[in-house]
């Protein structure tokens, strides 16, 4: 059989006889057609499906297959749209730079995530083919998830809970899908449309995006390196009547800061004197190179701390499974809410979750990540420092995936971006870190995307770009 019974050949063929066909001719038979291309009748329809999925031909079935008639392109009208919502009530901000994709030909230190390699791919494929042969698949799970996905993280919080507090139980936990909704969940069943939120800034930008989305007033409280000034933070609760504080005390984004003991009590402390909640987003548990992740929830029993604790990133973005703990009246608040929102995780991605976490493997797999981790976050620090002299590094993080990183004040921000996108690196601007204005000119870089061994080429470029731009 020759090339020409191929389906891409028979379509291209067919093609060039539409091309000079008027609207509405009939093409030859699938009979004729197979004769022609010396094809089989299977191979000449997969064709006339591809043409027909295309929108060149049309099939009616019983009659033949048809030339259709090409639509004339008009501009669609959705001014109605505009009277019928109405003014929004708040802004949604844009979709951030971390969340863009970029080709393989670039230097992307832009992007929030993880890359592939750094995953445990083969924990999760197994995972999945294990599950895949369970009643997961068709079960409804409990609305509050997999009791021993509860279990597994209770036990997480308990393994750092100090003697003489009184560890979480697994009925305190809901599990929710990924920690995006674990916020705007959150943010909806603690604080309230229109009510004030503390929060960190900077801080995640996922977070910013949750809080306007609910609608909830955000006040920020400014926060660096070393973590937010409790004595501030304090002020902020009684100027605003607020009852709640968004703050990430393990390995934050963007600035990778990790609250000392000692910091992390006295906010407790501030929280509980205020009558007020923490919600700690402990989304980068497992990135810690240097240090271990320290949760605040670990030592409250008092029903203050609302923890919220992802696996998204750590086992695979395929995977959104999150557990949020929280106690008492405020743990019923956001399972109802929770119920309303998605009404319950899947199962499945809650059985795969719970399955690589539990092997053996996933110990071994946390050991390798921090060790490449670290090397990474040398390197580019390393790169920056040998070929970008023009920019800050605050401090070296302990933790996390990205460098929160200082340009000089005068350096004109968007202009830095674009450039440096035109030669080849993608990074993101640190104004979509902020809830409020920025206090300076900041970019943050993930050392965790592909490509490591181009960190130098990249620093070298920004290094480049901010001379220009001095």
């Amino acid at each position: 059989m020759s090339d020409d019974s191929s389906p891409a050949r028979i379509a291209a063929a067919l093609r060039q006889w539409i091309a000079a066909a008027p609207p509405g001719a009939k093409l030859p038979s699938t009979r004729s057609l197979v004769a022609q291309h010396g094809a089989s009748p299977v191979t000449v329809q997969k064709a006339l499906r591809g043409l027909a999925a295309q929108g060149v031909v049309e099939s009616r079935p019983g009659v033949g297959t048809f030339v259709r008639a090409a639509r004339v392109a008009r501009p669609n009208d959705f001014g109605w749209q505009t009277a019928a919502l109405g003014a929004p009530n708040h802004r949604i901000p844009e979709l951030p730079t971390a969340l863009q994709s970029a080709s393989n030909d670039v230097i992307a230190l832009h992007s929030g995530y993880p890359e592939r390699a750094l995953l445990p791919e083969r924990l999760v494929r197994a995972a999945f083919t294990r599950v895949a042969r369970t009643d997961a698949l068709v079960d409804r799970p409990p609305t509050a998830g997999l009791p021993e996905l509860q279990s597994w993280f209770a036990a997480e919080l308990e393994s750092a809970t100090p003697a003489g507090t009184t560890p979480v139980a697994p009925s305190d936990v809901v599990v929710i899908p990924g920690s995006q909704g674990g916020l705007s969940t959150a943010f909806r069943a603690l604080v309230g449309i229109g009510r004030p939120l503390l929060m960190e800034s900077p801080t995640y930008w996922g977070a910013i995006l949750a809080a306007a989305q609910v609608g909830v007033q955000v006040i920020p409280v400014p926060s660096g390196f070393g973590g937010p000034d409790p004595d501030v933070l304090s002020r902020a609760f009684e100027q605003s009547g607020a009852r709640a504080f968004y703050a990430q005390p393990s390995f934050a984004s963007p600035t990778g800061a990790l609250w000392s003991p000692e910091l992390a009590g006295r906010v407790l402390d501030t929280v509980r004197r205020h009558g007020a909640f923490l919600i700690e987003d402990d989304a980068a548990h497992d990135f810690g190179m240097t240090a271990d992740p320290r949760p605040v929830a670990a030592q409250d029993d008092g029903g203050h701390v609302v923890y919220i604790r992802s696996l998204s990133k750590s086992v695979s973005p395929a995977v959104r499974v999150a557990g949020l703990i929280a106690r008492g009246p405020a743990r019923k608040r956001i399972l109802a809410d929770a119920q309303a929102e998605s009404i319950y995780v899947s199962g499945v991605l809650q059985a795969v979750a719970l399955d690589v976490v539990t092997q053996p493997a996933w110990r071994t797999h946390l050991r390798r990540l921090r060790h490449e981790l670290r090397t990474r976050r040398d390197l580019l620090v390393e790169s920056l420092r040998e070929h970008a002299p023009g920019v800050q590094l605050e401090a070296v993080p302990q933790g996390g995936l990205n460098l929160w990183v200082r340009l000089p004040d005068a350096i004109d921000l968007g202009r830095v971006i674009q450039e440096c996108k035109s030669a080849g690196v993608i990074i993101g601007a640190g104004s979509e870190w902020f809830p409020a204005e920025p206090t300076g000119q900041y970019i943050r870089l993930n050392y965790a995307r592909p490509n490591p061994g181009a960190f130098p080429d990249g620093a070298r470029t920004i290094g480049q770009v901010l001379a220009r731009a001095a």
